[in-house]
């Protein structure tokens, strides 16, 4: 068990499949009290259910990242449910459709992009930080992508918006890290989620795995374990730092 999770209340956004629900599964065994965000309240709603079936605690709600008044409404949902708020998994990412390169990007798909993948961390962060700094400290933790520094040639916008979260990342510890606050981003390598699993190739998953220098590909529960490191006292002294996750798909300091 990670040391100081249970008792602690936090919320995960974008929590209803995949990465999201895995990490507030983890989150919700290590012993805290989860809000589970996600566009598809449904989503959010089951693995709520799942999570309390195993004697967890949980709820879930509808979250619209994009939208400041939905960031604050799911703050509240932490503090009237569970009293307050240690951490928050800021986990939404998306709008890659049409995202191909820089003479084929349209403009709309460039704003969607950071809509989803850089404001909505933005507002997550404006709703969250007054309430953990309140609470005497607490974890902001970003769920980025190795795309952010990996060039790719296939997409502009999404990778575009990744590095513009690390100067959130970084800006967040920088100014509130004698508050209490860390603020830390997770830059997963290929994670076999429902969303991946669907737009991908039996052959393409193969030649992925044929290049990693590890036995297999990422899972959801991967990422869960390092987001649940980062929200408990075991990660008190990592601060503004960007972690690949990937098996060694990148290979960096």
């Amino acid at each position: 068990m990670m040391r100081g999770l249970s008792g602690r209340a936090g919320i995960v956004a974008g929590g209803g499949r995949g990465i999201g629900a895995a990490t507030a599964r983890r989150l919700a065994a290590e012993g805290a009290a989860v809000v589970i965000g996600d566009i598809v309240e449904q989503w959010a709603i089951e693995t709520a259910r799942v999570i309390c079936s195993e004697g967890g605690k949980a709820v879930g709600v509808h979250l619209d990242g994009t939208s400041a008044a939905s960031q604050a409404a799911i703050v509240g949902t932490a503090l009237s449910h569970f009293g307050g708020l240690d951490f928050y998994h800021s986990n939404l990412a998306g709008g890659t459709e049409g995202d191909i390169d820089i003479l084929n990007c349209p403009e709309e798909v460039l704003d969607r992009s950071f809509a989803i993948n850089a404001k909505s961390h933005f507002l997550a962060t404006q709703a969250a930080l007054p309430m953990l700094i309140e609470r005497g400290g607490g974890a902001m933790i970003y769920t980025s992508s190795g795309a952010a520094i990996s060039g790719n040639p296939l997409q502009v916008a999404y990778p575009m918006t990744k590095n513009a979260l690390h100067a959130l990342v970084r800006h967040v510890a920088r100014k509130f890290g004698k508050q209490g606050i860390r603020a830390n981003g997770i830059c997963p390598g290929v994670v076999m989620t429902e969303a991946v699993a669907q737009h991908l190739t039996e052959d393409y998953v193969q030649s992925m795995r044929d290049s990693l220098p590890h036995r297999r590909l990422g899972r959801p529960d991967d990422i869960a374990g390092a987001v649940a490191f980062l929200a408990s006292d075991d990660g008190e002294w990592v601060n503004g730092q960007l972690w690949h996750v990937n098996g060694g798909s990148l290979l960096r300091d």
